[in-house]
């Protein structure tokens, strides 16, 4: 009985590793992500950091909220993983304005836009904070 039950699961493990490689095969993804402990990013958050990294839409963003710092730290938090992303499918130098983040409502699904970029890469995003941590995840399907 006990073989049986193994070579079952071993028959099992073999369709499940035969599926992923279906599913990935002539993919590449690249998967970007970040972590920002907002009371130390406090400590950078001020006019001249604003004015290096963020957008005029983003800097309007994170300002109509009661607590801008949590989403200047998400919205920063979502470029270094964008940005982590990128740089292992694509070497080209990318500024932080040339990363923007954009919701077409408030908290709402956040969306990547890449300016003055050459290629048009699907990019998913997602963004949490909790606390005093925010967080994002980047995917990139590079197979453009």
């Amino acid at each position: 009985m006990a073989v049986s039950i193994l070579w079952d699961l071993a028959l099992m493990e073999n369709e499940i590793y035969q599926s992923v490689n279906k599913l990935a095969s002539g993919k590449h993804f690249t998967i970007g992500n970040d972590l920002v402990f907002v009371p130390d990013f406090n400590n950078s958050l001020n006019d001249l950091f604003i004015k290096k990294v963020y957008t005029a839409g983003e800097v309007k963003y994170c300002e109509q909220f009661a607590d801008s710092l949590l989403r200047y730290a998400s919205t920063w938090a979502a470029k270094e993983a964008v940005y982590k992303a990128l740089k292992q499918v694509d070497d080209m130098t990318l500024g932080w304005k040339k990363i923007e983040i954009i919701r077409k409502k408030t908290a709402g699904e956040p969306e990547v836009i890449l300016h003055d970029h050459p290629k048009n890469y699907k990019i998913s995003l997602t963004i949490s904070h909790d606390g005093d941590y925010a967080w994002a995840i980047a995917l990139i399907d590079a197979d453009i």
